[in-house]
C-alpha cells in the first residue's frame, strides 16, 4: 500500500456530503478516500444481490445510463453482484460513484472490488466508511452499511434481490426515512426478482419497467448545456426572436423555473383554474421553457 492510499479525510457531520448531513441516520464520522461530490449533486442509491441473475450486469448498464447528463451520484456498497455492476458502469459512463464500505479503509478489499475501488478514487470518486482504519469487516458491519447509503441518497433503487437480503434493509432505511424507492420488477418464478416485486405488491415502492426511465421516475432533469437546444432558450432570447410570452406564462415560468412539477402540484401552487394552467404550460412547452417527457411531470428549467 502506498502513501497515496493511506490518504483519508475524517469528516464530521456538517461536513457529511450530499443528503447524509440532514439524515436522522447519519453517523458521528465519516472517514473518506478520494473526492468528495459536488454540493449540489444528487445521490442515487443502487442496490441489490451479491447473486444475480446473467442478466443483471446489462440491467445495471441501463439503469445507471439513463442517469448520464443529470446531476446523480451513484451510491452503492461495493458487494460482488448488483453492487459492482452499478460502480463499474457509473466508471464506463462518466457518472460520479461513491463506495460505502463495512470496514476500515486501512483494511484490504479482496480480488476484483480492489481494483474497482482505486478505479472509483481515480476517477474522482471515494470510498467511505464509518469505521476506524483497521477495524475489520464483520457480519454486523453490513446493516449499519446500508443505512449510510440510503441516508447519502434522495432515493434508492432495489434492482435484484431474494426475499431476504441486505438490499431490503437499505431498502427500508429509504423507507424509514421517507424517500422515494424504486424498484424493478421481474418474473413471478424469479428468485432474485422476489424482493423487488414483494415492495411493489405492497405499494411501497414505484417501479421502473424500462431502465431507461430510471432518471425520469427519480426525477432528475437533465443538466442544461450549450449543446443541448431546450438548454440555450432564454427569456432574453425568446423575447429577441419576437415571441413574446403572455403575462400569466411569464409568472408561472418565474416561479416555478428551475423545478419540476406535476399538474397537480401547480393547482395546488398557483391560484389558476385547470384550463388556464394547460394553456400556459402548451405555450410555455412551444417556446421551449418547459418539457415534460412523460406527460406527468413538467421541467421549469428552460432558462437561467
Amino acid at each position: 500500500m502506498t502513501d497515496k492510499d493511506r490518504k483519508y479525510e475524517t469528516l464530521e457531520p456538517k461536513q457529511f456530503p450530499l443528503s447524509l448531513r440532514e439524515s436522522p441516520l447519519a453517523p458521528p464520522l465519516l472517514y473518506v478516500r478520494g473526492s468528495l461530490p459536488a454540493s449540489d449533486c444528487i445521490g442515487i442509491a443502487m442496490v441489490g444481490t451479491r447473486r444475480p441473475t446473467s442478466s443483471a450486469r446489462e440491467l445495471c448498464r441501463r439503469l445507471v445510463k439513463s442517469l448520464q447528463g443529470t446531476q446523480a451520484v451513484v451510491v452503492s456498497g461495493l458487494a460482488q453482484g448488483i453492487d459492482y455492476y452499478c460502480h463499474e458502469a457509473a466508471l464506463d459512463f462518466g457518472i460520479p460513484t461513491i463506495a460505502v464500505i463495512a470496514q476500515g479503509l486501512g483494511v484490504p478489499i479482496p480480488g476484483d472490488r480492489a481494483t474497482l475501488a482505486r478505479r472509483i478514487i481515480d476517477a474522482g470518486g471515494c470510498i467511505m466508511t464509518e469505521y476506524e482504519e483497521d477495524f475489520p469487516s464483520f457480519k454486523g458491519n453490513f446493516p449499519a452499511r446500508n443505512r449510510i447509503i440510503s441516508g447519502l441518497s434522495r432515493a434508492t433503487v432495489l434492482v435484484q434481490s431474494k426475499a431476504k437480503g441486505g438490499a431490503l434493509i437499505t431498502a427500508d432505511y429509504c423507507l424509514q426515512e421517507n424517500k422515494l424507492l424504486i424498484a424493478v420488477p421481474g418474473d413471478f418464478d424469479s428468485e432474485a426478482a422476489a424482493g423487488p416485486n414483494q415492495y411493489l405488491d405492497q405499494g411501497k415502492a414505484k417501479p421502473v419497467f424500462v431502465p431507461e426511465s430510471l432518471r425520469t421516475i427519480a426525477g432528475l432533469p437533465k443538466i442544461k448545456t450549450d449543446s443541448d437546444a431546450p438548454a440555450a432558450v432564454s427569456l432574453t432570447q425568446i423575447e429577441a426572436i419576437g415571441c413574446n410570452l403572455s403575462s400569466e406564462a411569464l409568472a408561472l415560468f418565474k416561479q416555478f423555473n428551475g423545478f419540476k412539477k406535476t399538474f397537480q402540484e401547480l393547482q395546488n401552487d398557483c391560484n389558476l383554474k385547470s384550463n388556464n394552467i394547460l394553456a400556459i404550460l402548451t405555450e410555455l412547452e412551444l417556446s421551449g421553457l418547459v418539457h415534460s417527457p412523460d406527460n406527468f411531470q413538467f421541467y421549469f428549467n428552460g432558462a437561467t
